[in-house]
């Protein structure tokens, strides 16, 4: 079972490059910030509770998350594996990632990170936000909230995988074929 976390700050491609590897490796993408947008929209009492932190710019808190996370790869009983696309986000999620996915036998085989500068980060999630109506893409300061949060809470997942010997770094810059052929270089890579 091939199951990789892809990783980045907010706008680093996560969303595109899921899909392209979702299709190549005939993987089950599960994206946090797709699950919570639509528990948000279903008006669920998830949503409504994961709305109050999104809306800050803040990361919902792990015991939510995790909950929710375990359901989704629950509905997929004979996946060939999974991308985790914004999760885990934090040493404790990745932690609980691991037991919960050896509960399953199975592990996270490598965690990619897209690495991109924070002024070019800027510049694509406020033309995301002209695009898709998102409020936190609209808005500098929440949009540098978050890449904050992101660089205090989740940079440190780097090192956590990277002692286990499955963190490969991408160079998230870049036409779109590029970049995909880097994550496909480093996902094959032993």
């Amino acid at each position: 079972m091939l199951n990789l976390v892809l990783f980045g700050p907010p706008g680093a491609g996560k969303g595109t490059q899921s899909e392209r590897i979702r299709d190549h490796y005939g993987l089950i993408h599960l994206s946090t910030g797709d699950i919570f947008r639509a528990n948000i929209k279903g008006e669920t009492e998830l949503g409504k509770e994961a709305k109050s932190y999104i809306d800050k710019g803040e990361l919902v808190p792990d015991s939510l998350t995790i909950k929710l996370l375990e359901s989704e790869v629950d509905k997929h009983q004979d996946a060939n594996g999974f991308i985790f696309d914004g999760f885990p986000r934090t040493v404790n999620q990745a932690e609980a990632l691991d037991k919960f996915l050896a509960r399953k036998q199975t592990e996270v085989t490598k965690m990619v990170a897209l690495e991109v500068e924070e002024e070019e980060l800027i510049k694509r999630l406020l033309e995301r936000g002209k695009e898709s109506g998102r409020a936190d893409d609209q808005n500098e300061g929440i949009i540098r909230n978050r890449i904050e949060e992101y660089q205090k809470k989740t940079a440190p997942l780097k090192d956590y995988y990277r002692n286990q010997d499955k963190f490969e770094s991408i160079d998230g810059v870049g036409e779109i074929d590029e970049i995909t052929n880097r994550l496909y270089h480093a996902i094959e890579k032993k």
